[in-house]
């Protein structure tokens, strides 16, 4: 199996920078693995809510995470800033894998890489359930079918 390698700027189609916190640093001066992945949600649900695609309060349809993976190139460390790219690289009629590019400010490749997928499933009997039309519409934007994975 080959190592996956760092990923540049133009592999993504959405932005949010990110600024690291003291607390966010482990023992060994680097940022802890589990921010990795707090990141990670932070750009995809930040990028669903601006877009009114997502309602965590009161919508009918969630989405529930199902699986995670995170490969890491570069560490990053407080006080560096953190540009998390986002994109689409699946999306099913229930499910979708969102693919994030972690870099640190100015630098063009990745210092980590990871993915979520989110099954989408009704909030109340939680069973999958169509991706609603405004989501949809939100991933649209987003989707990378040029990069096969």
């Amino acid at each position: 199996m080959s190592r996956l390698q760092p990923e540049t700027r133009e592999d993504y189609r959405h932005f949010l920078p990110i600024s690291t916190r003291w607390m966010d640093n482990d023992v060994y001066g680097h940022l802890n693995n589990v921010v990795y992945y707090s990141y990670f949600d932070t750009v995809v649900n930040e990028y669903l809510i601006a877009r009114g695609a997502l309602d965590f309060h009161a919508g009918e349809v969630i989405g529930l995470v199902v699986e995670t993976h995170c490969n890491y190139f570069a560490s990053l460390a407080f006080p560096q800033q953190v540009d998390a790219g986002l994109r689409v690289a699946h999306m099913g009629s229930s499910s979708v894998r969102y693919e994030i590019g972690l870099f640190a400010r100015g630098e063009r490749q990745t210092a980590a890489r990871g993915h979520f997928v989110h099954v989408y499933v009704d909030r109340a009997t939680r069973r999958p359930a169509a991706l609603p039309a405004q989501l949809v519409a939100a991933l649209e934007l987003l989707r990378t079918d040029a990069i096969v994975r």
